[in-house]
């Protein structure tokens, strides 16, 4: 699976290019209707011709445009490996193709920038985690969301014990076992089986879980998301003490994770990272109660776009399935609001959202009724 990172959703967003197709579609990852997807796919190019044409560009323009997608069509190897969603980016000088977790709508929006909007559940507060999973034969990373799971592409990154460092009998000289108690306290303590913990063997591991996590510093670069290891006992904690991506958490996945479905590693790993999830949520909504009435908080969309624009919203709380019509123009930092949708017009719950996240705040998307001050937006200000 591809890794929609925060720094290609900044690129994303910032370039002017142009004449851009955003196209996103539902796809599936086995049975008869993988090959459904590519004819939907083809209807939903041919729209975003019409889409090009009706921007400007003549007809040879916006098929030449289109020209890398359309060869996708034949590509039976792309459609045999798909996630549950699929966003594509076309334009001058772009092209780009994410297999995300992600169940979209069947949508195609052509424009003079990339549309993200549909891409903004990964890049919430309590949209996604990750899971690695620890063994001697097979090292995998995971990306879930509450429904799905995909793996990752681990590239530049040995994927197994065996291939780093060849074939050692690992299990045997670090069992971790609990055989031996503490004086006076009936608690067993933990030792390794066979050798002390600094020994060669734990050494060897260490330097590979060290080349593993300065992969993974590469691939979860700026992500803030939590990571969840899966492993058998005595390789988690030399896992930990390599460590340094700062949102790992502390509990974990016990067992050999090959024998463990990636559903079953989800199901597990859900049950580890919601309560954090849910925390997180309910620390920010206090905070808010807490700064209501200090100039910190606000609901007000003409103060929250201004600020989320020009990186001031820490927090922002946006209400599902509610649009605010309008326009932002940074030239007079002004925003104009719309009753009903004219042309140029955006959706600025959506550009909040979007700025907050580019600026390195958290943004949650909750249910209207659960909003703070039963606004459609809420914002904590950093300053």
């Amino acid at each position: 699976m591809d890794l929609l990172t925060l720094d290609e959703l900044k690129a994303l967003v910032r370039q002017n290019v142009g004449a851009c197709a955003s196209i996103f579609m539902p796809t599936h990852r086995a049975g008869a209707e993988t090959r459904q997807d590519p004819i939907r796919f083809k209807n939903l190019l041919r729209e975003a011709e019409e889409g090009l044409r009706a921007l400007g560009l003549r007809s040879p323009q916006a098929r030449g445009l289109l020209a890398p997608a359309r060869g996708l069509l034949t590509d039976f190897a792309f459609w045999r490996h798909q996630s549950d969603g699929l966003a594509l980016f076309v334009a001058v000088d772009l092209f780009r193709f994410y297999r995300l977790p992600l169940d979209f709508a069947e949508l195609v929006v052509v424009g003079e920038r990339c549309y993200v909007k549909p891409l903004l559940p990964l890049f919430m507060g309590d949209g996604h985690f990750f899971i690695l999973a620890l063994s001697q034969n097979q090292i995998r990373l995971l990306e879930g969301t509450r429904h799905s799971v995909d793996e990752i592409d681990l590239k530049g990154v040995p994927t197994s014990l065996v291939e780093a460092l060849g074939h050692v009998d690992f299990e045997k000289q670090l069992q971790f076992h609990t055989q031996t108690q503490s004086p006076g306290t009936g608690e067993r303590t933990a030792g390794f089986h066979g050798h002390d913990p600094a020994d060669e063997a734990k050494g060897r591991v260490l330097r590979y879980f060290r080349q593993v996590n300065e992969g993974l510093g590469q691939v979860l670069r700026d992500e803030r998301a939590p990571l969840v290891l899966a492993g058998v006992d005595y390789l988690l904690p030399l896992y930990k003490e390599a460590n340094t991506y700062a949102h790992l958490l502390e509990g974990g996945i016990t067992g050999n994770p090959e024998a463990f479905t990636p559903a079953e590693l989800h199901g597990r790993a859900w049950e580890i990272v919601q309560p954090c999830f849910l925390e997180a949520k309910q620390a920010a909504r206090a905070q808010y109660q807490e700064l209501v009435g200090t100039g910190r908080t606000s609901t007000n969309v003409k103060e929250v776009v201004p600020a989320a624009y020009h990186g001031r919203v820490e927090v922002l709380f946006v209400a599902l399935g509610i649009q605010q019509w309008g326009r932002f123009v940074p030239e007079t930092n002004t925003v104009h609001l719309s009753a009903e949708p004219t042309p140029g017009d955006e959706d600025l719950l959506d550009f909040a959202a979007i700025q907050t996240i580019l600026n390195s705040g958290t943004v949650y998307a909750v249910e209207p009724e659960k909003m703070p001050d039963g606004a459609p937006l809420a914002a904590i200000f950093r300053f």
